[in-house]
């Protein structure tokens, strides 16, 4: 689960992590209040999208300027302007592909005078089983092109979870940051905030970038990306209520009411498939003869004939989807099980497009039988080769 930057800074500050005084506007005529809730004089106007590249962005809109998502506002006024340009266009960048994701919330935030920019992150090392740290002198730039290009500006080490933060971590990144003084002893603080932050709330990923020195020579988290796992979201409703929904895939948020592991593709082929390693070779070879896959979609091994059925109406909402392939091999799962939930699906719904059904394993005949006497009009498949080279056949007019 994803959350906006003003969210993440002040999910943060609530460590003692030093971050700009901002104040979220989700309707353009609060942005004149939220400004003059700040000093000035200069203001900076922040997209809020889950997608970085903000500042590089292009608006879809010709009303809503071409200054990008994040623009230097000198006056009220022109806060007021901007925010009245950006909220409710379509910004796209790297990130989002050329759709592009509608503003549906600012960040108005007090200027900072900056004198050096930084690039800081810590993420789960799968590896290692411990927290890591990425730390670089080049902020404000995008990681990969500092690993691509300058790999030997980027300092990473990990804290092993038996002691966790320790005084030599801050220390590491002082000396990474090449920070000295009063600013070593900032950064040696601010490591120890941000990983206490990001072990108490189950964080994924935090990313800063950039982390600034101001000319004042204070410590500042300019901008902040954070994702949280999953998995532990029921440890923290505080978190689950920061979700916007509106950021996310409508399916996905679908397929989540029932612990579906679905992500929505670009391709034309809908898969329904019980288990990751299934499911990832049921796409390749989908990709192997010709086509892509419409979405990845795992309905688990304990699925019951509701969750069948709610998988394959969120794989039949997709306008995209031209064929489906339901792949399944029973082990826990029961192949009479899927073919019920399928038969239940089409019967509510209504099948328009080919569909091709592969069943083996643990009840397999009468999956099969199920299937063969609904009534519909399905292709039987052998194994998985069949199933795909059908289901393109299919959908290509075959």
């Amino acid at each position: 689960m994803n959350i906006h930057e003003y969210q993440a800074k002040a999910l943060l500050h609530e460590f003692g992590v030093p971050i700009s005084r901002g104040v979220p506007v989700l309707k353009p005529e609060d942005a004149d209040a939220a400004a003059k809730q700040l000093p000035g004089p200069i203001w900076v106007v922040k997209s809020q999208i889950h997608a970085g590249g903000r500042g590089k962005g292009k608006f879809k809109e010709a009303s809503a300027g071409d200054k990008g998502g994040v623009r230097i506002a000198k006056s009220v006024a022109e806060v007021d302007e901007f925010a009245k340009q950006m909220l409710g266009a379509t910004l796209v960048t790297v990130q989002t592909g050329p759709h592009g994701k509608q503003v549906n919330r600012l960040y108005i935030e007090e200027g900072s005078d900056i004198d050096k920019e930084f690039y800081l992150s810590l993420l789960v090392n799968r590896e290692t089983s411990e927290v890591s740290f990425v730390v670089s002198t080049e902020g404000g730039v995008n990681i990969e092109d500092v690993a691509h290009s300058t790999p030997e500006k980027i300092v990473s080490f990990s804290v092993d979870p038996a002691t966790g933060i320790m005084p030599h971590h801050g220390r590491t990144v002082a000396e990474a940051l090449k920070l000295k003084g009063d600013l070593a002893k900032q950064a040696e603080k601010l490591t120890g905030q941000l990983y206490n932050a990001f072990v108490a709330k189950d964080m994924a990923m935090l990313e800063i970038n950039p982390l600034v020195v101001t000319k004042q020579s204070q410590l500042r988290v300019l901008d902040a990306k954070v994702s949280f796992d999953s998995n532990a979201l029921y440890r923290h409703p505080d978190v689950v209520a920061l979700r916007d929904e509106t950021e996310e895939d409508a399916k996905e948020i679908e397929a989540s009411k029932y612990d579906l592991n679905y992500v929505a593709l670009d391709g034309t082929i809908g898969c329904m498939v019980n288990g990751a390693g299934l499911a990832m070779a049921t796409m390749d070879i989908i990709k192997l003869y010709g086509m892509e896959p419409a979405n990845f979609l795992d309905v688990g091994g304990g699925a019951s004939v509701e969750k069948v059925a709610a998988a394959f109406k969120i794989i039949t909402a997709d306008p995209n989807v031209k064929g489906i392939l339901v792949n399944i091999f029973g082990g826990i799962m029961k192949c009479d099980v899927i073919a019920e939930g399928v038969v239940a699906a089409v019967k509510q719904v209504g099948l328009k497009v080919p569909l091709v059904v592969r069943l083996e394993g643990t009840n397999v005949e009468l999956g099969k039988k199920i299937i063969r006497d609904s009534g519909l009009n399905v292709l039987a498949a052998d194994n998985l080769d069949d199933a795909a080279q059908k289901i393109v056949k299919a959908v290509k007019g075959g």
